[in-house]
C-alpha cells in the first residue's frame, strides 16, 4: 500500500492544515525553514498564490511569509477538518 503524504504545495487555497514533518527533500533548505518557524505542529493556511503558481503566501503564527513551491513540496501536512 502506497500512501503519499499531503504536502503544503498541494494545500487548497484557504484550507487550514498542521505541519506534520519536514520531508528529506527539505535538506538543502531545512535550516531556513526552521528559522522561519516552520516546525511540526504549526498551523498554516495558504493565503495567496502568485499568478504563475510560484511562490505561495502562507499565514502562520500570526504573520505571513512566502515560500517557493519547491520548498512547500518538502513540507508534509495534515489537513484540519472544519
Amino acid at each position: 500500500m502506497n500512501i503519499s503524504a499531503l504536502t503544503l504545495d498541494r494545500l487548497p487555497f484557504g484550507q487550514e492544515a498542521v505541519i506534520a514533518k519536514l520531508l528529506p527533500e527539505s535538506l538543502p533548505f531545512r535550516r531556513k525553514l526552521l528559522a522561519m518557524g516552520i516546525t511540526p505542529g504549526c498551523q498554516v493556511t495558504v493565503t495567496r498564490v502568485a499568478p504563475l503558481g510560484d511562490p505561495l503566501e502562507i499565514k502562520m503564527r500570526g504573520f505571513t511569509l512566502c515560500l517557493r513551491r519547491k520548498e512547500a513540496a518538502a513540507i508534509a501536512i495534515v489537513e484540519v477538518a472544519k
